[in-house]
């Protein structure tokens, strides 16, 4: 049975599901239409999909933006229009030139490390951003040209393991060297990591594309032990997360006298003390039954309610957009 203020709920998506699907199935196991995610995962991908249900939806404004990690298998020899291998392929590299880099795996790291940090990052043609109110994907599947503005995003850690040589056929039949190299992605939100694989491919000058994609951790949450996409149509729903749990784990907690949380509750502004409680953009405001009274920023001793959660005896509106999320 779902909480009163609903709960967030950890699912390891399965290859060949969109988020969509999830959510669906999310909807009819929990028994509410009120259900969201923080970030899409392409069909393709697997991994690590957190879900917002009933009036906890309101905190999916606020798990949007966390830092992600990925594990991938980026190809070097090829490139596709998807960026991944999906799509149909644009160019393969010359034979030479795979085999040549596959000797050389300190030019890879090199090439690596230059798509590691602040850097700016053009998204993957068939991505969801809108171009003149149509989605990227709709407009490279009526054959347009797209390209993307590049944007600054952050890639706290790009690790690679040992290129393995290989072969691949391509549309034609023949078979053509390539390198397989399976990665750890640590980023920003916004990332996308099919750009990172087309644009190392892209540096070393053989093309690149993703093979694989697994999403591992948003923030504090991992993709170990929750609950299966498989169990979700059984179903079996694993634990689920109060919205007070979630917020204190990724914000500094704000204790509430009774007085003080009905007054929060109301949207009124609260006085607390500025020697045990600094300053926060956000902090998690508990009662002291536990419950999530609201996400305020505190300043100088005052606070100022950011986003609200109902009372046990209110309901809430309706909840957020659905994300469109990284690759």
């Amino acid at each position: 049975m779902l909480p009163p203020q609903g709960a967030i709920l950890l699912i390891d998506k399965a290859e060949g599901w969109t988020s969509h699907d999830v959510v669906a199935k999310a909807r009819r196991a929990l028994g509410t239409r009120k259900v969201g995610h923080a970030g899409t995962l392409d069909p393709m991908a697997t991994g690590l999909l957190v879900l917002g249900a009933g009036p906890a939806t309101r905190l999916l404004t606020h798990l949007v933006g966390l830092d992600k990690t990925y594990t991938a298998t980026i190809r070097l020899g090829s490139a596709t229009v998807t960026d991944d291998r999906e799509g149909e392929t644009l160019s393969i590299a010359d034979p030479g030139a795979v085999v040549s880099l596959a000797a050389d795996p300190a030019r890879i790291a090199a090439a690596v490390a230059d798509l590691t940090g602040e850097i700016e990052q053009a998204p993957s043609a068939v991505s969801a951003i809108k171009v003149d109110g149509r989605r990227a994907y709709d407009r490279v599947r009526a054959g347009e040209q797209v390209e993307l503005r590049k944007r600054p995003v952050t890639v706290h850690a790009f690790e690679l393991g040992e290129p393995r040589p290989g072969v691949a056929t391509g549309a034609d039949g023949a078979e053509h060297p390539v390198i397989d190299i399976e990665a750890t992605v640590q980023c920003s939100s916004g990332t996308y990591i099919r750009a990172l694989a087309r644009d190392l491919g892209s540096a070393l000058g053989v093309g690149g594309h993703l093979t694989g994609l697994r999403r591992t951790e948003v923030g504090p949450f991992s993709v170990m032990g929750v609950t299966s996409t498989e169990q979700l149509v059984e179903g079996r729903i694993g634990a689920l997360a109060e919205p007070a749990e979630v917020a204190t784990a990724l914000f500094p907690e704000l204790r509430l006298t009774a007085e003080q949380a009905v007054d929060l509750g109301h949207g009124k502004r609260v006085e607390v003390d500025p020697e045990t409680q600094p300053d926060a953009k956000l902090a998690a405001a508990v009662a002291p039954d536990g419950r999530l009274v609201g996400l305020v920023e505190v300043k100088q001793g005052r606070t100022r309610v950011v986003t609200n959660f109902p009372t046990p005896d209110a309901g809430a509106p309706g909840g957020v957009r659905e994300g469109e999320g990284s690759a």
